[in-house]
């Protein structure tokens, strides 16, 4: 297997459903991730231990999932360098809304680009254009699946 690109972070099983989309672009693309159940809250020392493994690993960025507190995606920005991209899930009485807030609003210094609630394919597609960047063969992967997007509209007419 190629070295480590992504790493996916959970804050709870549950929310394997929604993230299940993410792991499906790295699948489309081929890029080499790891998925992980971590809490900021409950596990924050295996948290920072996966952070640094993925590091050791070859880890280029992280995708960060949380509920309700959300505070996965910004905890991971504060031990690491790499991009951070933050996926808030619908759970709890506010239905992602809290998750949201607490995902964008990183104070300044510490970004955390932000998805939308359950918005775990964008997620992943951004972190393969970040990737692409500095990986030829996965930008033209890119350019194919944007043309394809496009082609699969106007066959509607």
């Amino acid at each position: 297997m190629d070295a480590l690109k992504v790493l996916i972070l959970m804050g709870s099983k549950n929310d394997r459903g929604v993230m299940e989309k993410t792991e499906a672009v790295f699948n489309e693309f081929g890029v080499p991730y790891k998925t992980l159940v971590r809490s900021a809250h409950r596990t924050p020392e295996a948290t920072m231990q996966a952070v640094k493994d993925a590091e050791a690993a070859g880890c280029q960025v992280f995708v960060c999932a949380a509920g309700m507190a959300a505070h996965l995606a910004g905890v991971v920005c504060s031990k690491t360098v790499k991009p951070v991209i933050g996926v808030p899930i619908a759970a709890g009485p506010l239905q992602g809304e809290d998750a949201l807030h607490s995902t964008v609003m990183m104070p300044p210094g510490l970004p955390v680009a932000t998805v939308s609630i359950n918005g775990a394919k964008n997620a992943g597609l951004l972190a393969v254009q970040i990737l692409a960047c500095t990986d030829a063969d996965l930008a033209e992967k890119l350019k194919a699946d944007r043309i394809a997007q496009a082609e699969a509209i106007l066959a509607e007419d």
